[in-house]
């Protein structure tokens, strides 16, 4: 049973921010409050302030400028899953989000709600870490951009400070050949592993100019693998496929995988392996 609250409702980022900052611990910022509410719900955590910031209409906007797409922190999962220029320009983000929770929890979640609550089990900061994206992060003083990479510390913990808000994810569109995949695996509700890869081909179609793995669900936080990364990028194609296995292992190790009752720490390294080399052929597929 939820306990008593106060809900605020402002109508900007200054006043989210000065909200924040004015009650610290005891105020928590409100969107679609899919996993906030369940978690008040358990007693797992407890607010006196909920800061609802649906108010904060610009915030729920997605539109392209020049080559990145900039996509609102309220966007609902469904929004995105349906929205034609995430479609065009980011098919492998609209796949993603066709297959979050359930059509319920996409009608009302949030992609900013979903990155700031940090599960350890979620898919899109995955993605978003082999995408490249950077999250603008805002307070009455001034913003800043974090890398997708670092925006992630731990379980249930980001980057962001006690009175900042984050208002917008900023994807690059991928560059010409390339191809994204995004593929996961679990028996229970959440997923076990998931896995991204975004490869850059030369204009040949020849060799790998650019690559990025990133691991999810595996361990506490979702986390680029560069060390995989240095046993494909600028190989040829053909030398990169043979060289998968050795990079799946690497990824597996570096991944941070830990037992719980998703699996063990040895079964979810095994499994990154063979989700790194199925999802790497997978993107090379687009490429051609």
């Amino acid at each position: 049973m939820l306990r008593r609250f106060r809900l605020e409702e402002p109508t900007s980022v200054a006043e989210v921010s000065e909200l924040l900052g004015r009650f610290g611990d005891s105020a928590k910022i409100y969107a679609g409050g899919t996993e906030l509410l369940l978690a008040m719900k358990e007693g797992l955590v407890q607010y006196e302030r909920l800061v609802n910031i649906k108010g904060v209409t610009y915030l729920n906007e997605v539109k392209q400028n020049n080559g990145e797409v900039h996509i609102g922190a309220l966007c609902t999962h469904r929004e995105l899953e349906n929205s034609p220029l995430v479609k065009e320009k980011l098919p492998a983000l609209a796949k993603l989000e066709e297959n979050v929770a359930n059509v319920r929890v996409r009608q009302v979640g949030t992609l900013g709600g979903n990155l700031c609550f940090a599960e350890p089990h979620a898919d899109p900061g995955t993605l978003l870490i082999a995408l490249g994206a950077h999250l603008v992060a805002e307070k009455g003083d001034g913003k800043r951009e974090v890398p997708a990479e670092s925006f992630f510390v731990d379980a249930y913990e980001t980057a962001l400070e006690p009175d900042e808000v984050l208002t917008r994810i900023i994807v690059p569109v991928p560059a010409q050949p390339s191809g994204i995949c995004y593929m996961k695996f679990g028996y229970l509700e959440r997923p076990s592993v998931g896995l991204a890869v975004a490869v850059k081909l030369n204009s040949g179609k020849t060799a790998i100019d650019d690559i990025k793995i990133a691991v999810g669900c595996a361990g506490p936080a979702p986390k680029r693998v560069a060390e995989a990364e240095a046993f494909l990028k600028g190989k040829s194609v053909d030398e990169a496929t043979r060289t998968i296995p050795e990079a799946g292992e690497t990824a597996g190790r570096a991944s941070q995988a830990i037992s719980d009752l998703h699996g063990a720490q040895d079964y979810k390294e095994h499994i990154v392996q063979v989700l790194l080399k199925r999802s790497f052929q997978n993107a090379l597929s687009q490429c051609t």
